[in-house]
């Protein structure tokens, strides 16, 4: 397989989970971001904290954390990891109108963490329709995307 290959596909098409052993641990982080557009009146809801279900930011966040803990159980062939940081902001945004969420993850090992920072913007996008959809069913989430990684073979990546 060719360095910009699928490096989890075989020649004769087979899923396999990479082999990480032979490569050298580095310093690794990734940030991504996605975004909940609601209707104004639910966003103002969520900020005063009126919401039926609770503190619908403060249980995202928390849900985002969880979920990048979580991704090799939910993404078949990504590779346990012992994260050192995971973090998940979430900031109201009038223009569109909705909440954007931002989540970093960071190791010291042998493979990246976009999976696991693309994860966590996912899981706390949909915690925030599920807490709020009882005031706005028509809530979408979008934009999720990867803003940034750091740290093993290929280097930085940003982007433009």
């Amino acid at each position: 397989m060719t360095e910009q290959g699928l490096t989890h596909i075989t020649e004769s098409g087979e899923a396999h989970m990479v082999d990480v052993g032979g490569k050298a641990e580095t310093v690794r982080e990734a940030t991504a971001e996605g975004f909940v557009r609601m209707l104004p009146e639910t966003l103002q809801l969520i900020r005063k904290g009126d919401a039926k279900k609770g503190d619908v930011i403060g249980t995202a966040r928390l849900a985002g954390i969880m979920a990048a803990k979580q991704t090799s159980s939910l993404i078949p062939l990504c590779h346990p990891l012992m994260l050192t940081k995971v973090s998940v902001d979430i900031a109201a945004d009038a223009d569109l109108p909705g909440l954007r969420v931002t989540a970093t993850a960071k190791l010291t090992g042998k493979t990246g963490v976009e999976m696991e920072a693309l994860t966590a913007v996912s899981v706390a996008c949909l915690t925030i329709y599920d807490m709020a959809k009882a005031a706005d069913k028509g809530m979408e989430i979008g934009g999720i995307q990867l803003l940034a990684k750091s740290g093993g073979k290929s280097g930085d990546w940003r982007k433009t």
